[in-house]
């Protein structure tokens, strides 16, 4: 059985700092290219970061220089440094595990093989 689990969200003020860790049961991470993405309630699911295999990294428009994805292979373990905060950044965030196999848009949610089950992230002013 697949499962993912995030940890590391809470409260912080804005400027501030967190770091998500993502684990895997029942799945190698370094054999799936990994993301990271946040939802606040009424929007959509939104693609933040994503690392392939082979340690290429992605970023939406509005986290790069402020974000970073990293990935620990050895131990199965993924990352997402969040520094600089804003109000903005205030969302459940969610790891995501993709095939090594597929190609195209990595915000592409439908294309991802496990989710996990959120970790929550709240930014104040």
């Amino acid at each position: 059985q697949v499962q993912l689990v995030e940890s590391g969200g809470g409260s912080v003020q804005a400027g501030g700092s967190l770091r998500l860790s993502c684990t895997a049961s029942g799945l190698a991470l370094d054999n799936y290219r990994m993301g990271w993405f946040r939802q606040v309630p009424g929007k959509e699911r939104e693609g933040v970061s994503y690392i392939t295999t082979r340690n290429n990294t992605y970023y939406t428009d509005s986290v790069k220089g402020r974000f970073t994805i990293s990935r620990d292979n050895a131990n199965n373990w993924l990352y997402l440094q969040m520094n600089s905060l804003k109000p903005e950044d205030t969302a459940m965030y969610y790891c995501a595990a993709r095939a090594d196999c597929y190609s195209g848009s990595w915000r592409s949610k439908e294309t991802y093989k496990a989710w996990g089950q959120g970790t929550q992230v709240t930014v104040s002013s």
